[in-house]
């Protein structure tokens, strides 16, 4: 299979194979004009299998969010052909929108306003809690 290479855009590499569904539906990139290319089960020397993420276009993107998913992605920023930075992610130490509370107790349950806010509690096991009421988030 071959798979061109981008002159203008993003490669979001080292995705936890299976992954790059769940990344692309959090950025939010069906929304996008331009081509994006995902490859599943990739053969990677490092990880054994991965997914990779190609986006033809130069954007922002939520580096909080890419590192929750998966920290151990990397982030490959090209321009005319070249690669200008790359980025390797962790994880974030806050994260904010994305999951949502269980806990039919908790304030963000009542006040449908407040933000939806966790914290990284243990970092090797990659728990979260709620900043109101200190439930663990379900991944």
């Amino acid at each position: 299979m071959i798979i061109d290479s981008i002159q203008n855009g993003i490669v979001i590499d080292h995705i936890s194979a299976g992954k790059a569904m769940e990344l692309y539906r959090i950025l939010g990139l069906d929304k996008l004009d331009c081509t994006v290319a995902i490859l599943k089960n990739v053969t990677s020397g490092k990880l054994g299998r991965k997914d990779i993420i190609k986006i033809d276009r130069e954007m922002e993107l939520d580096w909080d969010l890419i590192g929750y998913v998966d920290p151990s992605i990397t982030v490959n920023s090209i321009r005319d052909g070249q690669l200008v930075e790359k980025r390797t992610l962790k994880l974030p130490e806050r994260i904010r929108g994305v999951l949502r509370c269980k806990n039919p107790r908790c304030i963000t349950s009542v006040e449908q306003e407040l933000p939806q806010e966790f914290v990284l509690t243990d970092q090797e096991k990659r728990v979260y809690r709620c900043i109101y009421c200190e439930t663990q988030a379900e991944k």
